[in-house]
């Protein structure tokens, strides 16, 4: 429950605005050998209409970061009145509709973006990391595995780290390390990565290892609840009272009212 809570928590930020919204990978779960494909999102229009669906979905895409998802709708269909085969204005749809908790219309979007561009990376990060939030992780692989693959894409330390996210949920901790060390090959400032390292560390009470990837952390990101509340338990198991003490004091300060402050106020360590 704690490392779904967590996921969920830290993930769901990350899609809204990023992922929404980056090297191999498990060879069983590749969903079969693509042709590189550059996502269409990148590609020079056409003609005059994929144009006009390419401004309409980047301003989409772009309210959607701004968590207007109502007119990120308004855009993506506004995309699809110029051009009907507009993958990334099907994609964006999908984004928009799984931040509103309408999966089937998610679903739906997804499933005409990759009708109409297969093997576009970016879709195929979106669609998979969608699998993975409504319980069909293991499914979900073979589409990050495919943005993984793409020379083309720009970001597949993404879909590395999505993967690694969906394998922790799968109980696979092995898979999941070995995601996000992929990504932190491709990014060694990914904050994400280096958390769920720490985090797999702690659990198997390999707690050097998680102590040195919440420091790497620190250092490169802003302290969140649910990292300072790892590095107070990783402080505590080894016995450190005065950094657990110092963690404990920065939780209540700048963390007041969050589900790991409550932890601490109720001595819910585990």
């Amino acid at each position: 429950m704690h490392i779904m809570m967590i996921a969920s928590r830290v993930i769901a930020t990350f899609l809204a605005l990023t992922a929404v919204l980056q090297l191999t990978a498990c060879s069983g779960n590749v969903r079969g050998e693509a042709p590189a494909e550059q996502p269409v999102s990148e590609q020079n229009a056409t003609s005059d209409v994929q144009q006009r669906a390419k401004v309409h979905t980047e301003l989409g895409m772009m309210y959607m970061q701004r968590g207007n998802m109502g007119v990120a709708l308004d855009e993506a269909r506004a995309a699809l009145s110029a051009d009907a085969n507009y993958a990334p204005a099907h994609n964006l749809m999908g984004l928009a509709y799984m931040q509103l908790r309408e999966n089937q219309a998610a679903e739906s979007s997804f499933e005409r973006a990759l009708s109409a561009a297969p093997n576009d990376p970016e879709i195929n990060n979106s669609f998979g990391w969608f699998l993975c939030q409504t319980g069909r992780e293991q499914r979900s692989l073979s589409y990050f595995n495919v943005a993984i693959k793409s020379p083309l894409y720009k970001t597949p330390a993404m879909s590395n780290t999505n993967a690694g996210i969906c394998s922790i949920k799968l109980k696979d901790d092995k898979a999941a390390e070995d995601y996000f060390m992929r990504a932190l090959r491709l990014d060694a400032n990914n904050p994400r990565a280096i958390f769920f390292l720490a985090d797999i560390a702690y659990r198997q009470d390999r707690l050097a290892a998680a102590r040195l990837h919440l420091n790497e952390l620190h250092k490169i990101a802003d302290s969140t609840p649910e990292s300072i509340w790892l590095a107070l338990r990783v402080e505590r198991k080894l016995g450190d009272r005065e950094a657990e003490a110092r963690y404990a004091a920065q939780l209540n300060r700048n963390f007041s009212g969050s589900p790991e402050q409550l932890k601490l106020l109720q001595r819910q360590y585990e």
